[in-house]
């Protein structure tokens, strides 16, 4: 009779990717999907009459504040965290259309640009809070040894 030996989940909770041709299947999509954002917002911004401007402007409207939303909610389970941050991306591009014709200054360029602006904000908020805990933590700070 053979024993089956079944692997003991790692200390830190991560399992290792299965080997195949899917496994580098998510840093790719990431790729594509940022590529595809900067070429939306660098179409919409420089005017073109592409017929892709439209479709790639929106789904960097929608992709650059679900991303930033997405770095702050890292407790939430993955589908969670999905669907409250594409709910927090849209609420973000209303806010943002709203202020705009309320101070009578729409412009598509403005749009774009205060979404992105407000995306590297949150993303560099996330970043610099981060970093505070983790020094805080003394995690991020290298001990002296004293002789």
């Amino acid at each position: 009779m053979r024993t089956i030996r079944v692997k003991a989940p790692s200390a830190d909770g991560s399992e290792r990717a299965r080997p195949g041709p899917g496994r580098d299947l998510a840093p790719l999509l990431t790729g594509v999907a940022a590529a595809v954002g900067g070429v939306g917002a660098l179409l919409a911004l420089t005017g073109s009459a592409s017929p892709l401007r439209g479709p790639f402007a929106l789904f960097f409207l929608l992709a650059a504040p679900t991303t930033a939303i997405a770095s702050v909610l890292r407790g939430l389970d993955p589908f969670g965290r999905l669907l409250v941050s594409l709910a927090g991306a849209v609420v973000v591009d209303m806010l943002v259309a709203q202020g705009m014709l309320a101070v009578h200054r729409w412009s598509v360029d403005g749009g774009i640009l205060a979404v992105t602006v407000f995306s590297l904000l949150l993303l560099l908020a996330e970043g610099i809070l981060e970093r505070m805990q983790k020094i805080r933590s003394g995690r991020g700070v290298t001990a002296r040894k004293s002789e």
